[in-house]
This record gives structure tokens, sequence and C-alpha cells, in this order.
């Protein structure tokens, strides 16, 4: 007998810490919003649709927002005030699944094939919960429902802000084909960049190619990319779903080989990290520092320590430390990043509570 077809539906909040601010103090609204520092070293955590317009982007340098937007005003991040809105938006979805796998702070997959409300339709059930989440929060939601996570995932950024799209069974590969290979989860702007010099920009251009060639340039990754698309993923709604890393990187916009300028690009990413380590609670042993070079070879640097990094700072300076082991650069570095690992078993975050991505 066959299994039952899936009904996922995939929620993101529309620019959430910006909305928050923005609901919050109504003087900010209809107006570029950043969340974050804008100190000269400082990172973007979020930006409001109306920052988005001017090319204001999360994890961005504050100096960078700036140049793009003169008039985007920064807000200081109140983690605790997100972290109490998110678990509002996580007890909603309680009421129509158990089957709830958070991805960050704003965002989540459900599975309601057997929602609890006994709604006939996904898209009945997403329409319900982004009603009450603006009823309950005064924010406002976006959902894709598919018979996947992968389409129910990229449904939702069909209808962005404060609308939902449906991706119905049997139209998952018509749906996928024409769509920028960018767009797909799993495929970073570093695979992205691969994928353009291979001829590959959309899912069409994927499809074309057999297995075994994906599986040559991509390595084990081929095969996902092979099955995305397609429109496929097995992958079930896991509430259990625990995250064994965080990271963030950025490619510069030309290849650095100033000590200082690097040393900056790292501290940015570390901020970005602790970020997520702040709104989560979690805190990590050991800390990675990504470095891929002008001719794209790349390199690490790691570091456990005897316990977990505690501070910001801290996480700066272990960062710092490791970068400043490949100076001078033999060459031109054109990324960074930055990774904290080795979670503690019982991170401070309560269980099921969102955490944040970039």
């Amino acid at each position: 007998m066959n299994a039952p077809v899936r009904k996922i539906i995939h929620v993101d909040m529309d620019a959430f810490f910006a909305s928050v601010e923005q609901r919050d103090d109504p003087s900010l609204r209809g107006r570029p919003l950043a969340v974050g520092h804008g100190a000269r070293r400082g990172v973007v955590a979020a930006a409001s649709y109306e920052a988005r317009q001017f090319g204001v982007r999360s994890a961005m340098p504050s100096t960078t927002a700036l140049r793009k937007c003169p008039e985007l005003l920064f807000v200081p991040p109140r983690f605790e005030v997100y972290r109490a809105v998110s678990k509002q938006i996580h007890a909603i979805f309680a009421d129509y699944t158990p089957l709830i796998e958070p991805l960050s702070l704003d965002e989540a997959y459900l599975d309601v094939t057997a929602n609890l409300r006994g709604l006939p339709t996904a898209s009945e059930t997403a329409s319900e919960i982004r009603a009450r989440i603006l009823a309950e929060t005064g924010l406002t939601a976006s959902a894709g429902i598919s018979y996947n996570k992968f389409l129910a995932k990229l449904a939702s950024d069909h209808r962005k802000p404060n609308g939902q799209h449906v991706v119905a069974p049997g139209r998952g590969e018509a749906f996928v084909e024409g769509l920028p290979v960018g767009r797909f989860h799993g495929v970073g702007p570093v695979t992205a960049e691969k994928m353009a010099r291979l001829g590959l920009h959309t899912g069409a251009d994927l499809r074309a190619q057999s297995l075994a060639w994906l599986q040559q340039h991509f390595g084990r990754s081929g095969g996902w990319y092979y099955a995305i698309s397609r429109g496929e993923d097995d992958r079930a709604v896991n509430p259990n779903r625990e995250r064994k890393s965080s990271g963030s990187e950025t490619t510069f916009q030309d290849d650095l080989t100033d000590p200082d300028a690097i040393r900056a690009g790292v501290a940015e990413m570390a901020d970005d990290v602790w970020a997520w380590c702040e709104t989560t609670g979690s805190r990590g042993r050991t800390v990675t520092v990504k470095i891929k070079w002008a001719d794209f070879q790349q390199s690490t640097r790691s570091r456990s320590l005897p316990r977990p990094v505690e501070s910001r700072e801290d996480l700066r300076a272990v960062a710092r430390g490791l970068i400043n082991s490949v100076f001078p650069p033999p060459k031109g570095i054109r990324l960074v990043g930055v990774t904290l690992s080795n979670f503690a078993a019982e991170p401070a975050a309560a269980a099921g509570e969102f955490a944040l991505t970039g």
C-alpha cells in the first residue's frame, strides 16, 4: 500500500526582526531599517523590506549597508523579544501538528498530512495559521505548501511578503525547471558560481545532466542536485532536528592581502555567528576559520577549547588568532568564514526554540 502524499508547509516570517521593531515603534514603519549596530565593524542582523529595496541584506557590513542606503536607520537587536515572539508562533503551530521542524528563529517546516484541526487541505491550514499569527502577534508570515520540504521552502519565497503559494503533486519538476540554481536550498553562492562556470543556470540545466556527471563534479552532493532538479525530496519533517554547527561566510568584492581588512571580515562573520548563539543560548567549543584563496584553493584553521566560548569578544579573539596564522598571506584571499561547533549537550535554549540563521 502506497504511503499518503505528504502535506508540508514551510512558514517564513516576513523580515522578522525588523518587523518586530516596526511593530513596537510606529515611528519606524515605512522607513529603511536595519537591526544591528551601525559602528564601523558592525553587521546587519536583519533588514526591513524598505531597506532591502536599496540592496541592504542580513550579514552585510554596516558600512556597506550605509553606502547603499544613507538614510538607513539602525536599531540594536532585542533577542529576548524575538525569542518571546517565536514562542508565540511555535505555540500556534502546535495547535495544528506535533511535527514541527524549526529552521531558524523565524521559519519552520510543518507536516500537516494529518493536521490536528481536521482541515481538509494544507492550503487552508496555512491560511489559518498565517491569520492567527497576524491576529496574535501583529506580524505577517508567508507560506509555501507542497508535497516535500524542498518545494515548500522554494514556494514560500514565491509570494513574499504576506502570501502563500502551492506546488501541487505532479507540478514540482515544472516549478523547479525555470528557477535559478542560486534559489535552491543546498546551493550556496560558491556552488552557484561553480555551476555557472559549468553552464548550469536553472533547474532545467541541472536536470539535463546525468547522475554520474553531477557526482563527478559535485561529489556526494551530486545525488541531491539530481533529485531536486526533478522536484524530489524524501526527507521527513524532523521535530528532533539538532543543529551541529553555526557558521557564516563572506566573499570580498576584491581579493584581499591586507591583514587588517581580512581581520575585519573575520570579525564580522564571528559577530554573525555570535548573534545566533545569543538567540539560542547555544555555546560551542570548536572555532573554525575557512579561507578561500584567489585561485579557489581552500584552507581551514581550527581550534578546540577546553570549555565553550562564552562571549562575542572571545569568539572574535579565537577567530582572529586562527586567521593570523596565515599572515602574511601568500596570495589574495577571496572569502573567509567562521564556524562554531562542538556544542554543549544541553544548550540553554529550550528544546524546540527557534535558532537564528542569517
